[in-house]
């Protein structure tokens, strides 16, 4: 039976079909569906969860696989760079039940804060890398993976993008394999990566370096596919779609095992086609590698490396290759007139009432990554800086020490909180630090579709669990002055601010509230402006609310989008804004 999968469900489906029982990540768009759909179609069979971070999951990937079991552990690219440490050390040690690390890049950098090539990590850890091109490639490789796991004993790295990610096509389904039997059997010399026996390790992986490169020549996931031979296309993951589009007629070289890469089989297609021309995303790993071998090739100097390639950047590639003009369908254009539509915090946002006070502060706010990144637009205009998850608190620390003459803030959200700002906060505490930190807790992993984590309440797998405290961790890491506040009542957010602002010695503020969309219901009554009484002034329309709307007149209030949060009756100054009717509940 075949049925039409995205590739992030067709990774879910290939783990369950290839007897996978644990699987777990971190939430991080392209990837995030994958562990959802496991929860929602598998999780009789498979254990899976949404653990702190990528390093933990990683880690528990690593003690499910030592003890015999299938593992499938998920992340998008930046997620990799937290669980590079575990990865490197257990490249060396080797997997005993298959493990397959699924991480989806972001080309483009559609909702990423940079651009990666996964390849590199591959390549650096000296481990296996597959790269579907299509959903039925998703599903397939992931067995496929699993084997070469096992066969070879080391971890393989899944790589898929946003493309391949959220793109469907037809798979055709399969039966579950039965799973492992699981038990773990000691092996200190093996497992224990002290300096006595890590040396060892490192040999061993030279020497399973030397397998793998006898299996990429001959392993159908590496094919040439013999067409007009006068130009040849080398290519792997997506690319290979578009070159199929683009590149009709000419040979292809499709490389699905895209490390190691295969020698022997690049020479054989290189001698069999006329010009040769290397088609790859992002970093030039199989031209250099190419051009190692002293073939010699087009690649970087036509095809662009920076953002996502797609049929329409190759067009012109072809042309040009031909002599011909591209004619390219030419752009819509775009309306004199259409106003712009800057992204935005959602209506009712609980952020927002604390970017609203954050503004009658003369201070210092590093970021962090999450919904309220969106306060570094305007109107809101107060988030300074963005690194990485959890950077807020550390920045914040680190501009402080240095003598940054304002007081420096960082504002992270709860899940950030606990995926890596707990060790930040512990140095402010620890080093006598003297910032102050608001964690916006919404109890929710919102920016990536309200997955649960520790302080939900909830596992993915939908049981009841301990419920996190941000204030908790916070006194334990010795911040003294810590206090919950309600980001929708000004007056307190702002009072709780000016005290801790002033205070000579580091502060927590967790800004706490649901996410609206999350609870589904409206967070108050819906307000309305009374044109009588409004002055115009446009201070509710400062803080950027999309159902606050405003032109050449009066601003107005759209009852269709409020949800009645109460900030812009705490900004008017005229008291021209009141409530409209009660609550009772997100229509």
């Amino acid at each position: 039976m075949k049925e039409l999968l995205s590739g992030n469900e067709a990774i879910a489906r290939g783990a369950w079909e290839a007897g996978v029982t644990v699987a777990c990540g971190y939430p991080g768009t392209p990837s995030t569906e994958i562990l959802e759909n496991v929860a929602e179609h598998y999780k009789d069979d498979m254990y899976c969860e949404w653990s702190p971070n990528e390093k933990v999951a990683f880690e528990v990937g690593v003690g499910a696989s030592l003890a015999g079991a299938r593992v499938m552990v998920t992340m998008k690219h930046v997620g990799l760079n937290v669980a590079a440490d575990p990865l490197m050390t257990f490249a060396c040690m080797g997997a005993v039940g298959g493990f397959v690390v699924v991480v989806a890049d972001d080309p483009g950098m559609h909702s990423s804060q940079n651009e990666q090539d996964t390849r590199n990590f591959a390549k650096f850890a000296k481990i296996p890398l597959l790269e579907p091109s299509s959903s039925a490639e998703a599903k397939e490789f992931v067995a496929r993976a699993l084997e070469i796991s096992e066969t070879f004993s080391t971890p393989v790295i899944l790589r898929t993008c946003t493309r391949v990610s959220h793109s469907r096509s037809l798979v055709e389904l399969g039966e579950r394999s039965a799973p492992p039997e699981v038990g773990f059997k000691r092996e200190s010399s093996k497992f224990v990566a002290i300096p006595l026996w890590a040396r060892k390790m490192r040999l061993r992986v030279e020497e399973r370096s030397g397998k793998l490169d006898e299996l990429v020549e001959t392993s159908d996931l590496n094919r040439i596919e013999w067409r007009d031979r006068n130009l040849g296309i080398i290519t792997s993951g997506v690319c290979y779609e578009y070159v199929r589009e683009v590149f009709p007629n000419k040979s292809v070289l499709k490389l699905g095992l895209g490390w190691p890469l295969p020698v022997e089989k690049i020479e054989e297609f290189s001698h069999g086609v006329d010009d040769l021309l290397v088609v790859e995303e992002l970093d030039p790993l199989i031209e250099e590698h190419t051009r190692a071998l002293g073939i010699p090739c087009e690649g970087r100097n036509c095809v662009p490396g920076i953002g996502e390639l797609s049929p329409g950047r190759l067009m012109p590639i072809r042309a040009a290759m031909m002599g011909r003009e591209a004619n390219l369908p030419s752009p819509v254009p775009e309306a004199a007139d259409l106003p712009g539509r800057p992204p935005v915090l959602c209506p009712g946002c609980p952020h927002r009432g604390t970017y609203a006070a954050l503004k009658k502060f003369d201070v210092a706010v590093m970021g962090d990554i999450g919904c309220y990144s969106l306060g570094t637009l305007p109107p809101l205009d107060k988030m300074e800086s963005l690194l990485c998850m959890g950077a807020a608190v550390g920045m914040a620390h680190g501009m402080q020490k240095a003598g940054e003459p304002r007081k420096t803030v960082g504002i992270l959200g709860d899940s950030t909180f606990f995926h890596s700002g707990i060790t930040g906060l512990l140095d402010v505490g620890y080093n006598k630090g003297n910032s102050t930190i608001i964690v916006a807790d919404n109890r929710i992993t919102a920016m990536t579709g309200h997955q649960e984590h520790p302080g939900s309440g909830k596992t993915l797998m939908g049981q009841d669990t301990y419920q996190a405290n941000v204030e908790d961790f916070g006194r334990a890491c010795g911040i003294k002055r810590t206090r919950t506040v309600n980001p929708y009542n000004m007056s307190e957010m702002v009072a709780a601010l000016k005290e801790e602002l002033e205070a000579d010695e580091p502060s927590l503020i967790v800004a706490k509230a649901p996410c609206p969309l999350h609870a589904r219901k409206l967070v108050g009554p819906k307000h309305t402006i009374d044109a009588s009484a409004c002055v115009g002034c446009g201070a509710c329309l400062k803080i950027g609310c999309p159902a606050i709307e405003g032109g050449g007149g009066k601003p107005m209030i759209n009852q269709n989008l409020c949800w009645g949060c109460g900030l812009c009756a705490s900004v008017c100054p005229k008291n021209a804004i009141s409530e409209s009717e009660k609550a009772e509940g997100a229509q």
